[in-house]
C-alpha cells in the first residue's frame, strides 16, 4: 500500500498543489554568482535550481554555501553559477522521483526525508513549476491545524 493510501495519513489526501507553492524561480547555468545571490536574497530562497538552455534542471545552487565561497574569495562574482552547483544525479541506479502538483503529500514528505528540497514539474518534466521544501509541508500542517 502506498503512503499516501494509509488511514493515518496526516495530510488527509493533499496533494502538493494544495501547498500553493509560489512558481518556481530558476536560473540558468551561466548566470552570475553575484546575480544569483543577489536574486535569492531578494526572493528570499535557499537553494535555486540551475537549468540548462533547454530549460533542463541540472542541479541547484545552494545560496549559503554559494554566498561563503564568494566571502571566502573562493568564487568570483562574475563567475557562472553552474561552476559551483551540485549536478542532479541521473543514473539508472537512483531513478528520477517524479514531484508533480497532484504527487500526494504524503509521498512529498517521503521524498523529502532524504532531500533538502524537490522540484515540482509537469508530468513530462520539462519544466519546473515550483520548488518544495520540509518546511512548505510544515506550514501546511499549521495552517490547517493538523496533528500527528
Amino acid at each position: 500500500m502506498l503512503p499516501s493510501l494509509l488511514p493515518m495519513d496526516k495530510y488527509r489526501g493533499a496533494v502538493v498543489e494544495d501547498l500553493q507553492l509560489p512558481p518556481a524561480f530558476s536560473l540558468p547555468s551561466h548566470e552570475s554568482i553575484s546575480r544569483a545571490i543577489q536574486l535569492a536574497y531578494d526572493r528570499d530562497f535557499s537553494q535555486i535550481p540551475v537549468l540548462n538552455s533547454k530549460r533542463r534542471p541540472l542541479g541547484y545552487v545552494d545560496v549559503a554555501a554559494l554566498k561563503a565561497k564568494w566571502e571566502a574569495g573562493i568564487a568570483q562574482p562574475s563567475d557562472s553559477v553552474v561552476k559551483y552547483m551540485t549536478k542532479f544525479n541521473r543514473k539508472a541506479s537512483e531513478p528520477y522521483t517524479l514531484v508533480t502538483p497532484d504527487t500526494p503529500l504524503a509521498d512529498l514528505a517521503e521524498f523529502l526525508r532524504d532531500n533538502l528540497f524537490a522540484l515540482v514539474t509537469d508530468y513530462d518534466r520539462k519544466f519546473v513549476l515550483a520548488v518544495a521544501t520540509s518546511q512548505d509541508l510544515d506550514n501546511f500542517v499549521s495552517r490547517r491545524g493538523i496533528s500527528d
